[in-house]
């Protein structure tokens, strides 16, 4: 049988003194005098019967965590779970834990985590990209409060702290390796091209840029999925599927091209294997390309060229940023509070592989 909870009125009945007066007793209100006589046997009633008092449950908040939120656009992309490595592996050295908020690009499900956060209190903020245009303002005045970090593609539009890539430079340094291989007709796989989506259209743009300066700016097919793909909840192989289908739409629509480039190394992966499919060999009759280096990129059996931005990088960036200012609000003197805006920016590396050769 279970024993019943020792309640005040116990110690009041073992003590011989009202209830009232045990409870400002053990709450040490002292309103009224008490002997020493009497606050003893209340105590030692208390002691022996075993009673706790309630609410006296230390409340581990999330700020007694030490707790740093990372708002993600989606899990199934590798680039990201890159960035949430690199994130966690400092929040591991400096003792702080990593709560996780996975929107799935769904603007309601954005809303609702920066809703969450006067309850979760953090005490840091990382954006793994940039913040839905229609939540620029919220996300500035939170960084008032608490810092925040954006690991985003490059603009001044928001002040606030930021890892950054601009975006066009990995989309020139893969038209210009293409065209350094005498690639003339190309197409360029991609999710879809919303406005939303800043940093897929800048990459875009950097490519075109490169061959139009080339004198081939008719040269490009821009494949990309449609706006509906991104209010979908992805899957694991939601973007291989996506270089995959548009692969085999581009290979029936256009004749003559000789290099493809997939926006990132899942969109690559996805062209590979559409390629593959239909017996096209890769590089001597189309080259591929990718960007992000994922580890599956690496792979001898694959061995794709690709663009390093060194993602686990900026993760780790990000992270000692925001520690640095949870650290510098322990300064004492206000006038030694910095009020200085980190801004961090990674050049992008070629890295050749197996994947491209010049062109048939």
């Amino acid at each position: 049988m279970k024993k019943a909870k020792v309640t005040s009125s116990d110690v009041a009945e073992a003590s011989g003194v009202s209830q009232a007066a045990v409870s400002m007793i053990l709450n040490k209100k002292f309103n009224v005098s008490f002997s020493k006589e009497t606050i003893e046997k209340v105590e030692n009633a208390a002691k022996e019967l075993g009673y706790e008092l309630p609410g006296r449950r230390v409340r581990k908040d999330s700020r007694q965590q030490k707790l740093i939120v990372a708002f993600c656009p989606t899990l199934t992309n590798p680039y990201y779970v890159m960035l949430l490595q690199g994130i966690e592996e400092v929040a591991k050295e400096k003792g702080y834990g990593v709560f996780v908020c996975n929107t799935q690009r769904d603007l309601k499900i954005e809303e609702h985590y920066l809703k969450m956060m006067d309850r979760v209190q953090p005490l840091g903020i990382i954006y793994t990209c940039n913040p839905s245009t229609c939540f620029k303002k919220q996300v500035k005045e939170l960084a008032d409060q608490v810092p925040l970090v954006v690991i985003n593609n490059r603009e001044d539009i928001m002040e606030v702290d930021a890892v950054e890539l601009n975006n066009s430079k990995p989309g020139r340094l893969m038209a210009r390796h293409l065209l350094e291989l005498g690639h003339q007709k190309v197409g360029f796989i991609s999710p879809p091209l919303t406005s939303r989506q800043q940093q897929r259209l800048k990459r875009v743009e950097g490519f075109v840029r490169e061959f139009e300066e080339a004198g081939f700016k008719d040269g490009v097919c821009i494949k990309a999925a449609g706006e509906e793909f991104d209010t979908l909840i992805p899957s694991i192989d939601s973007e291989y599927k996506m270089g995959y289908n548009l692969t085999r739409e581009l290979l029936m629509e256009q004749k003559g091209l000789t290099a493809i480039a997939g926006l990132n190394d899942m969109i690559a992966l996805g062209i590979m294997d559409a390629l593959l499919e239909v017996k096209i060999k890769i590089p001597s009759e189309i080259s591929v390309i990718g960007c992000d280096n994922i580890l599956f990129a690496r792979m001898r059996s694959i061995s794709l060229t690709t663009i390093e931005h060194f993602v686990p990088l900026k993760g780790r960036d990000a992270c000692d940023i925001i520690i640095k200012k949870i650290h510098s609000k322990t300064v004492t003197d206000p006038e030694m509070l910095p009020t200085s805006i980190y801004h961090v920016e990674y050049e992008p590396r070629l890295i050749v592989r197996g994947t491209t050769s010049y062109a048939r």
